[in-house]
């Protein structure tokens, strides 16, 4: 009921930049949690960045100072300004959108997640 869409992402090299993008559509009556996550391979899913209701942010601390998290309410869309890059931010990132529908049910959904590379 929930759709994210990702854009961004792609090849860069090590101290480039890149911006993700998430828009939410569907049924929503309001966001209260817009999120990054990312995956490395072979290691667990980790939260990258939060942005609660009231812009409040929450950052992973080996992102801090280099990543910065936003969010468009008027576009339901989140996104993710990347400076600074390292090999090690290489991962799928994935968006993270909670909140409730029109029918007052809370929802939780994910984006299907996109890639970011970074070379040495």
């Amino acid at each position: 009921q929930v759709q994210l869409v990702n854009s961004g992402g792609g090849l860069v090299q090590a101290g480039g930049s890149l911006r993700l993008s998430c828009a939410a559509s569907g049924s929503i009556f309001s966001i209260n949690f817009m999120g990054w996550y990312r995956q490395a391979p072979g290691k667990q899913r980790e939260l990258v960045a939060a942005i609660g209701s009231g812009s409040s942010t929450n950052y992973a601390d080996s992102v801090k100072g280099r990543f910065t998290i936003s969010r468009d309410n008027a576009k339901n869309t989140v996104y993710l300004q990347m400076n600074s890059l390292k090999p090690e931010d290489t991962a799928v990132y994935y968006c993270n959108v909670r909140g409730r529908l029109s029918s007052r049910a809370d929802f939780n959904s994910w984006g299907q997640g996109t890639q970011v590379t970074v070379s040495s």
